[in-house]
């Protein structure tokens, strides 16, 4: 039978067994952390290859650390033959540098066979994750969404869009406005926050009674993020 705690205190004195039972826990644990990563994402360009790469790169830093052992001169080896690889991937979320170094790190203690760290890590940081994903902390409600449309350069269409801002938004900012058909048309773009119980259907539909107003685009607030 497989002896944990014997696993656990023989670093120096690498066996096929405990090889297969770093690579193996760390695969298992870096699986939960992209399961996690998948049930709690919430942008829009969502990618297969990394959550794929959250798995693949724990046993990667499993593997490398049960090479490296407690010899110096193999991990100064390991690094000179890293530091030849160029990373060009860029992170538009700072939430993605931070999965990649979870499984990083449940890698690194499998590979140097502190089980117990990486199973009580890898569980803190999922279940932090989840709460972090249930509560509304660190969101930012401001304003619901980005609105794009045209108008006629008219007093009129002016006095009425404005009108049928003030009754549905709570608040409302112009972000740009854009001359069009040589001043004949301008182009609005709105950050809008609608009151409460107002539903955007309802916007929306209201918006379209205004005079002369064209090409309505109402972007929510998530989607615009990576826009």
């Amino acid at each position: 039978m497989l002896d944990f705690m014997t696993l656990q205190t023989t670093t120096g004195n690498i066996t096929i067994i405990s090889l297969i039972y770093s690579v193996l826990l760390a695969f298992i644990l870096s699986t939960l952390i992209a399961i996690t990563y998948e049930k709690t994402y919430r942008a829009l360009s969502y990618s297969r290859n990394y959550v794929q790469t959250l798995i693949l790169i724990s046993i990667v830093a499993a593997t490398v650390m049960q090479a490296v052992g407690d010899s110096l001169a193999r991990g100064l080896g390991i690094m000179a033959a890293m530091a030849v690889i160029r990373f060009r991937t860029n992170f538009k979320d700072s939430r993605d540098i931070v999965f990649v170094f979870a499984s990083l790190a449940v890698g690194v203690s499998c590979g140097v066979n502190g089980y117990s760290i990486a199973i009580v890590g890898s569980l803190a940081f999922i279940a932090a994750a989840f709460l972090l994903y249930a509560t509304p902390f660190g969101e930012s409600s401001f304003f619901d969404g980005m609105l794009r449309f045209s108008l006629e350069n008219e007093s009129d269409s002016k006095m009425a869009l404005e009108d049928t801002m003030k009754k549905f938004c709570k608040t409302f900012a112009l972000i740009t406005l854009r001359d069009m058909s040589q001043g004949n048309r301008l182009d609005y773009a709105y950050q809008v926050k609608l009151k409460k119980n107002i539903r955007h259907d309802d916007f929306i539909e209201a918006l379209n009674k205004t005079p002369s107003i064209k090409g309505i685009h109402f972007m929510m607030q998530e989607a615009t993020v990576e826009l």
